[in-house]
């Protein structure tokens, strides 16, 4: 793996060491936004654009670049399948984006690695390059290929079924327990999270949450609405084949006739 050579700045700046990037998102329109705010960043050389996991894959073995900022999820190969497919002991240093909060359960602080959550401004951008910069400069002793597949194992893990939300609020990150959790609802791109008295706001979709959290847990009873199983109380009919769904704290949701069998079947009530 070449990696591009350190230019000596006054004071033995960072920012000095030069890095062909390769920019992988399936959504142009965040490329495009990467791309521009990469154009602001001195002595990066964007060498191309990926918008799926194979041609990411063909990218990364012909072009060897520095650093790769790779999106999580794509369809097909994701980002994690990408970096299995080229080898963790091949892979340059790898800057994860994405645009789901509930991936960004830590820092993922470990060497050679950094995670950007969208939308990222120029400042976090800058901090992940030179972060990158670092790890290029000393990547030959750094354990870099243990390090970056232990970081994918657990990625993949966590992906299995989610733990924890986070919610971004006042700067802040808060890891809200899925087990706290009692009832979500959509909003656009948008979920509140009700967890007892407090509601929390997070940026997602419900398909996307309901693909991470533990189907013996949580189930869709509206196409607006998700609920912990464990907090119900009680079903009643109402009318025209849906039901009141009944909280353990006294609030009351719609259960869907479309979505009557699968709940039925998860509480063991299915006829």
């Amino acid at each position: 793996m070449s990696v591009s050579p350190t230019l000596e700045a006054p004071g033995g700046s960072i920012e000095a060491t030069a890095l062909r990037v390769l920019i992988v998102d399936d959504e142009t329109l965040a490329r495009k936004r990467v791309r521009r705010l990469l154009q602001g960043e001195a002595r990066v050389d964007v060498i191309g654009e990926c918008a799926n996991g194979p041609d990411a894959v063909a990218a990364i073995r012909e072009q060897e670049p520095d650093l790769v900022l790779l999106d999580v999820q794509m369809p097909g190969m994701d980002g994690l399948a990408v970096i299995d497919a080229v080898g963790a002991d091949r892979m340059p240093p790898v800057v994860f984006v994405t645009a789901h909060e509930a991936y960004a359960l830590q820092a993922f602080d470990v060497q050679a690695v950094d995670y950007l959550l969208k939308p990222f401004d120029q400042d976090r951008l800058h901090e992940a390059l030179n972060r990158a910069r670092r790890r290029c400069g000393s990547r030959a002793d750094n354990g870099l290929p243990e390090q970056l597949a232990e970081l994918v194992q657990d990625m993949q893990r966590r992906r299995s079924h989610l733990q924890r939300i986070a919610v971004r609020t006042d700067g802040r990150v808060l890891l809200v327990p899925v087990a706290e959790v009692d009832w979500l609802e959509s909003a656009g791109n948008y979920i509140c999270l009700h967890s007892g008295s407090k509601t929390h706001i997070v940026r997602e979709t419900m398909a996307r949450l309901e693909e991470q959290l533990d189907p013996a847990r949580f189930a869709r009873i509206h196409r607006s609405t998700m609920i912990n199983l464990n907090r119900i109380r009680e079903l009643q009919p109402y009318f025209h084949g849906d039901y009141k769904v009944l909280l353990e704290d006294g609030t009351e949701l719609t259960l869907s006739r479309n979505y009557r069998e699968n709940l039925m079947n998860r509480l063991g009530l299915a006829n």
